[in-house]
């Protein structure tokens, strides 16, 4: 198949991914498992992928492919999609991974995150977390967050990305988009250099260093809103994750700053609909009281899961409180929820509870 029939395919099914790869048939990820492009299709050999690879590669990432093993770049289909390219070297082969990046700017009701996150998008300061495994759906979040704060707010946005996924026009606001490795040389830079350039908000695509770390967290203390994603999961691991970051001598007081600076966490994953049809998004919800920044300043993030529990009047949630909402609506099982709870045997207890409710009616 060329890569225009395997891009034309993927768009129409709405699969998320598309893997090429010798050894394997082409194949797509569709609601979350990887299933061959057709019952017919060919697995494919080492000059298959290096054809379709330079369909849709340019002279520039070709020559990173070659001095690194491996590049990532975004490209617009027509006006249908954007696909994320990842083209990476194995065995002396090309691979390749395309993610298709929806059209569509969600609202914050379809993706299920609470409507505080509304309030919180206002703030003049402040730094918003979004985390969570790769496929998880951050990138969706943070561009339904820039697109509210773009159509309510009048500001200067500023993104740092690798690479550039969602583009947004300029609406209330201006929104300027700068890719790591096209526009910037690293997150850090564009990071330290953006201060300079009157930004209101700030998003950092991913915070993948120590000083990209310590450049969100400073930005936050100074006076922007500072949006970003890491690869971590649940609040209080978030917390643990950037702190353990620093050498042991720094941490307090990068405990100090991230506790003034924290807004939020939002921390999801995508769990699978009952029949394979589509995903659903789970997620836990941690709004920065007074009482969490205490507990994150004194080292007692343990204690972070607690406060989640008992702040629903701050639109707080944990994983586990959403699951069992989802599973009482039918949208996911039983099966798929228990291995990625807090607590397995309680939440299973409640979901007998709850059925024992149900039938008792």
């Amino acid at each position: 198949m060329e890569m225009d029939q395997l891009l034309r395919q993927c768009v129409d099914l709405g699969a998320s991914d598309i893997h090429l790869t010798v050894g394997k048939p082409a194949s797509f990820r569709l609601h979350g498992k990887l299933v061959p492009v057709t019952e017919t299709a060919q697995v494919l050999e080492p000059k298959d992928t290096e054809v379709l690879m330079k369909s849709i590669i340019s002279d520039h990432h070709r020559h990173k492919v070659e001095e690194v093993g491996g590049t990532d770049f975004g490209f617009s289909y027509g006006k249908e999609a954007r696909f994320r390219v990842s083209i990476f070297k194995q065995k002396g082969n090309y691979s390749i991974v395309l993610r298709q990046i929806p059209k569509k700017i969600f609202t914050f009701e379809e993706i299920g995150v609470p409507a505080k996150i509304k309030e919180l998008l206002q703030k003049p300061r402040g730094l918003i977390l979004v985390v969570g495994p790769t496929g998880s759906g951050k990138t969706t979040t943070l561009a339904t967050m820039v697109d509210y704060i773009n159509t309510y707010r009048n500001c200067h946005i500023l993104t740092v990305e690798d690479p550039i996924e969602y583009f947004h026009e300029h609406k209330n606001s201006i929104v300027n988009q700068r890719e790591v490795g096209v526009d910037v040389i690293s997150f850090h830079e564009a990071l330290i250099k953006g201060l300079r350039q009157d930004p209101d908000v700030i998003l950092v695509g991913e915070m993948r260093d120590l000083q990209t770390m310590e450049a969100a967290i400073s930005a936050a203390e100074t006076g922007h809103l500072v949006m970003a994603t890491l690869h971590t999961t649940g609040a209080a691991r978030t917390v643990d994750r950037i702190i353990d970051a620093f050498p042991a001598h720094q941490q307090g007081q990068i405990r100090t700053q991230l506790a003034s600076s924290i807004t939020a966490i939002v921390s999801q994953l995508l769990l699978p609909r009952p029949g394979g049809e589509g995903r659903v998004a789970v997620i836990e919800f941690m709004v920065a009281t007074n009482s969490i920044q205490n507990l994150i300043r004194e080292g007692k993030t343990f204690r972070i899961i607690s406060d989640i529990q008992t702040g629903a009047k701050y639109g707080m949630r944990t994983f586990d409180t959403h699951l069992l909402e989802l599973y009482a609506k039918g949208l996911i099982t039983l099966e798929d929820m228990l291995p990625v709870s807090y607590d397995p045997d309680q939440l299973a207890a409640q979901v007998a509870a709850l059925t024992a409710s149900v039938k008792k009616r």
